[in-house]
């Protein structure tokens, strides 16, 4: 069987794809580039805005048009909150909602042997340590998609991550909502990550999205360990305002609190990537509230930006707020934020040129390489992918490059 494989949205659903991706395989199948070879395709779907709903659709469309006997399975998010509409596309014949491999395996008639494959398709590895979110922000449809948070047992992680360091350099922890990982084990993040530095070494660990507030002691003291966790945090902010942030469901910090735990936790760290998520427009948000925002983007260490303007999910509460914002308000108000962001990265970026860096490369034929605080850098030709070495950094044209390696210098994956 030939399968046709496309992921939309976060690195939890890239992780669920290379378990898809390892069932097909196993079974003696292979992943194709081009739905028109394929005999069967799988769409890894994302919920959280509606253009990446937009463009789902136009990928299954496309696809069903350039293989008139193709059949779709859609999975993920947006599967899990269909009523019929992604059921009823071109080639569409089965819509599983959420991660459940099992299903889709069944759906495409493979076995349905459960598979952690020690080698992924990605030069960076992902490992999903715990799957779903207790939390009810008014704006995310993601909690009822992917359910409760369910944290998945330590010593499966700790497994799975010595197999995969045998292949790849570095591993990211992903998972809907990370920091809460162990709350019903009586366990917590800072302890699993102390863990797997402790057992599974000579790989780099990266986390993904993790609340500034949800980073203890023990966490932030491995950030020190910048061969082991790279110093890398990307914490949602969303908005600088109380009102709004009470607005958007999120109680659990204030403006004031997340600024103090940022401040905390990247103090006396000048190699530090600190990355935020930032919504604009939110339903209610007055011009001094988005100022607020973009005062706290501007005076504290961002080094990246990710900003969206307000997209309303069918179904959540943020719907039925009042006082909408204007749809050019808030793409306006957006620019702003990302001018704000990238002004911030090229400031990071110069101010690392002569400085050290751990640098794995990422893709070879491109010539790209991933520091530990998240800075992509141009290389010399002829280094394998996976190569990981310790580099000088250096100012380039359009990006930082690197001094070529020593072979000494050189770890291959």
């Amino acid at each position: 069987m030939r399968v046709y494989l496309r992921t939309f949205g976060c690195r939890a659903n890239q992780y669920d794809s290379e378990l898809v991706r390892a069932r097909i395989e196993a079974s003696g199948g292979i992943v194709v580039d081009d739905p028109s070879t394929a005999d069967a395709a799988v769409f890894n779907s994302c919920a959280v805005t509606a253009e990446a709903e937009v463009e789902l659709r136009k990928g299954i469309r496309g696809a069903a048009r350039r293989n008139g006997s193709l059949r779709t399975v859609v999975m993920g998010c947006a599967a899990a909150l269909d009523r019929g509409d992604l059921r009823a596309l071109p080639s569409v014949e089965q819509v599983v909602g959420g991660a459940d491999v099992d299903a889709v395996a069944m759906a495409l008639g493979l076995s349905p042997t459960a598979i952690r494959p020690a080698t992924q398709h990605g030069t960076r590895a992902l490992l999903r340590i715990q799957d779903g979110c207790d939390e009810h922000c008014t704006f995310c449809a993601t909690t009822q998609a992917r359910g409760d948070s369910r944290s998945r047992p330590a010593d499966d992680i700790v497994r799975e991550a010595a197999a995969l360091a045998d292949h790849h350099a570095e591993i990211v922890l992903t998972g809907i909502h990370i920091g809460t990982w162990g709350r019903e084990l009586d366990r917590t993040l800072g302890s699993l990550v102390a863990r797997l530095v402790r057992e599974v070494p000579a790989v780099r660990f990266r986390l993904t999205s993790v609340e500034a507030t949800e980073v203890d002691d023990e966490l932030a003291e491995l950030f020190g360990e910048p061969r082991r966790l790279a110093p890398h945090l990307h914490a949602p902010l969303q908005s600088g305002s109380d009102r709004v942030l009470r607005r958007m469901g999120r109680h659990w910090y204030t403006g004031a609190t997340y600024a103090r735990a940022v401040e905390r936790i990247t103090r006396n760290r000048p190699v530090f990537a600190l990355g935020a998520d930032v919504i604009a427009g939110f339903p209610g948000e007055s011009e001094p509230e988005h100022e607020a925002t973009l005062s706290m983007v501007r005076n504290l260490p961002f080094t990246y930006l990710h900003v969206f303007p307000y997209s309303a999910r069918p179904g959540t509460a943020a719907t039925r707020l009042p006082d909408p914002v204007d749809t050019t308000v808030a793409r306006t108000r957006a620019k702003v934020l990302r001018a704000a962001g990238s002004d911030l990265a090229r400031r990071y970026r110069a101010g690392r040129v002569g400085g050290g860096a751990d640098v794995i490369v990422v893709r070879g034929d491109r010539r790209e390489g991933l520091t530990e605080d998240y800075l992509d850098v141009e290389l010399s030709p002829g280094l394998p992918r996976g190569t990981r070495f310790e580099a000088r950094l250096l100012a380039g044209p359009g990006r930082l490059t690197v001094q070529a390696p020593s072979q000494e210098s050189r770890t291959h994956r």
